[in-house]
């Protein structure tokens, strides 16, 4: 049994640096998005926080979206939609959610210094059927399918952020809504290559892995020890 280690003690271990940007879709469509989220031991924390973006990651945490994420300083970066392929990363220090907290308890399993997060789509909405719905929208009526970095317009983005580490651990933990199934389908062809992907899935399906963040504290406790568990080899290879 895993110690379910308390927030606050993690908070004084672990830093929580994220990029958001906002996207005009058309003229009467705006977004608002984070594309990533980096997890990093204070102990290594570089001191130029846009240094960590160019470093080797410990492992990628694959989530839904980034649900209720919000930077704790003020950002203004807007980009076009036919502009994204060329989106920047200017990290800033983001407010911890306690989903981020249950990747936290796995870190600290394993002393690793830095998780980054990717998530099947951008989009920052906190309620998932509302999130669903716009993803949705965003796809049929606007033709836009780069709110997620594994859209073929964002190659070269997940290339840098992933997919050029064949090796490196990668844990699937998006949830389990059959909504999700466009989404989970682009990921999963970019995640063929690489050689050391896990995720706890949800038993009678082949593509869904438990999120983080079930609603009870016993089933996240739960969670922390089956993911360290299944990890135990991931994280040793």
């Amino acid at each position: 049994m895993v110690a379910f280690v308390p927030a606050q003690a993690l908070k004084e271990s672990y830093e929580i640096l994220g990029n958001f940007y906002t996207v005009d879709v058309s003229k009467h469509c705006t977004v608002e998005c984070r594309n990533v989220l980096e997890i990093i031991a204070k102990s290594v924390r570089p001191a130029d926080v846009n240094d960590i973006p160019l470093r080797k990651p410990d492992a990628v945490f694959v989530m839904m979206n980034p649900g209720s994420s919000q930077p704790l300083v003020e950002v203004n970066y807007r980009i076009a939609a036919d502009q994204i392929a060329n989106l920047n990363i200017s990290l800033v220090p983001t407010k911890p959610d306690t989903t981020q907290y249950q990747v936290m308890r796995v870190m600290k399993c394993f002393d690793l210094k830095h998780v980054r997060v990717l998530n099947l789509s951008d989009l920052r909405c906190t309620k998932s059927p509302l999130f669903i719905q716009q993803y949705k929208q965003l796809e049929a009526e606007q033709q836009f399918d780069a709110h997620s970095v594994f859209s073929k317009l964002r190659r070269k983005e997940l290339k840098e952020q992933l997919l050029k580490y064949a090796d490196l651990p990668v844990v699937r933990a998006w949830g389990v809504s059959p909504h999700l199934d466009p989404l989970i389908e682009r990921c999963e062809a970019t995640l063929m290559p690489l050689k050391n992907v896990s995720g706890l899935l949800k038993e009678g399906t082949t593509n869904k892995y438990l999120h983080p963040l079930p609603s009870l504290q016993k089933q996240q406790e739960e969670w922390v020890n089956r993911m360290v568990e299944q990890a135990g080899t991931l994280f040793s290879t």
